[in-house]
C-alpha cells in the first residue's frame, strides 16, 4: 500500500500541465488534489474546492483557510496541521482548476471592463492589458480591495465606511515614468482599479492648438494661461468676441459669458479663472454669429477633440 501511494506522490509531483505557477495565490473556486503519503483519508482522487469563504473542508482537519496562500504555503500549513495526527506528515497539492480571477478597470482607459488575470501582474502589467490610460485621464489611480483578500501595500491605505474594504491611491505620473517603483504593486482577484477623467479646460475656434487641455495636478488656468497652452490666437481670431461656455451646476446648460480677450492681453481686463469643464472659443474675425452650440457639441465628444495633457507626458 506504501508503494502505491509513493507512486502516486511521485507522478503527481512531476506533472507540470497541473501545478499553479509558483507566485499564484488561491482562491474561492479553485479546485485542488491533495495528497498526504501514508494516510488512508487523503488517498482518495477527487479534488477539494476551496469555498467561498476561502475554506477547506479537509478530512481529519476540518475547515481550514487556503485564500491567499501558495500551494507550497499552503503544502508547509497542512504538514504543520498534521502533526497531531501524523509524525511526519508530507503533503503534495496540485491545483487542478484555476478559478476565475477578474480584475474591475474602471474609468479612462481604453478598454475598461473587467480583466482576467493569471499568475503574478503588477498594477502597471493590468494597466497595459486594459489598453493604458486614455489622454484624459486623471493623475490618480485608486484601488480598492476586499480586506478578507490580505492587506494592499500602500502607504495611504485606508478603510472605508463599511470596514470591509482597503481603499488606497497611486499617482499615475510617478508609475508610468518608474519613479515610485513600490506603487507597482501586485494585483489580487477582485481588485477594483479605477481611474477617474482628469478635470479639463477646453479653447476652441481660431487658435494654432484648439482642444482640451489637462493641468497637472488639476490646478487652475486663467484665460492667458488657456489661450498660451492653445498656442496663442489665430491671425483672424476676434480676441474682443471671445465667449466661455460655462455649466451651471447640476444641469447639462451652459452659460455663455462674453470675455474681451484683447483687453485682458492689454491689462485692462481681469485675467479670471476658468472652472472645469469650461470652454473658451475665440471666434473668426468675419464671423457674423458664433456657432456655440456647436462647439458645445465638439468639447463634449471625446472622439471629435485632441487632449492635450501639459507638463511631463504619460
Amino acid at each position: 500500500m506504501f508503494h502505491i501511494l509513493l507512486l502516486a506522490f511521485q507522478v503527481a509531483a512531476a506533472d507540470p500541465t497541473s501545478d499553479s505557477p509558483p507566485d499564484y495565490t488561491l482562491g474561492p473556486d479553485d479546485q485542488l488534489l491533495i495528497r498526504v503519503l501514508d494516510v488512508e483519508e487523503f488517498s482518495e482522487p477527487t479534488p477539494t474546492r476551496i469555498d467561498a469563504q476561502g475554506q477547506l473542508n479537509l478530512p481529519l482537519l476540518g475547515q481550514v483557510p487556503a485564500t491567499g496562500l501558495t500551494t507550497e504555503a499552503l503544502e508547509a500549513d497542512l504538514e504543520k496541521r498534521l502533526r497531531s495526527f501524523v509524525k511526519q506528515p508530507h503533503v503534495k497539492v496540485r491545483l487542478v482548476s484555476f478559478r476565475s480571477a477578474p480584475v474591475s478597470i474602471l474609468g479612462s482607459v481604453n478598454q475598461a471592463g473587467v480583466q482576467q488575470i493569471r499568475g503574478r501582474k503588477t498594477l502597471y502589467e493590468v494597466l497595459s492589458q486594459a489598453g493604458g490610460l486614455r489622454p484624459d485621464a486623471g493623475d490618480t489611480i485608486t484601488i480598492t480591495r476586499p480586506k478578507s483578500a490580505g492587506p494592499l501595500p500602500l502607504a495611504n491605505t485606508r478603510l472605508d465606511d463599511s470596514g470591509q474594504f482597503q481603499i488606497g491611491e497611486v499617482n499615475a505620473r510617478d508609475l508610468l515614468s518608474a519613479r515610485s517603483p513600490l506603487a507597482n504593486i501586485v494585483i489580487q482577484p477582485n481588485d477594483v482599479i479605477s481611474i477617474p477623467r482628469a478635470e479639463l479646460v477646453y479653447v476652441m475656434g481660431e487658435v494654432v492648438k484648439a482642444g482640451g487641455f489637462v493641468l497637472d495636478n488639476g490646478g487652475p488656468v486663467t484665460l492667458l494661461q488657456a489661450l498660451s497652452l492653445a498656442g496663442g490666437p489665430q491671425k483672424m481670431g476676434n480676441l474682443g468676441k471671445a465667449r466661455i461656455l460655462r455649466l451651471q451646476p447640476g444641469t447639462a446648460t451652459r452659460q455663455e459669458i462674453a470675455i474681451d480677450l484683447k483687453k485682458v492681453l492689454d491689462g485692462k481686463d481681469e485675467d479670471v479663472r476658468m472652472k472645469p469643464e469650461d470652454i473658451l472659443y475665440i471666434p473668426h474675425n468675419t464671423a457674423k454669429a458664433v456657432a456655440l452650440r456647436s462647439i458645445e457639441m465638439a468639447a463634449g465628444a471625446a472622439s471629435m477633440i485632441t487632449i492635450w495633457r501639459v507638463g511631463n507626458p504619460r
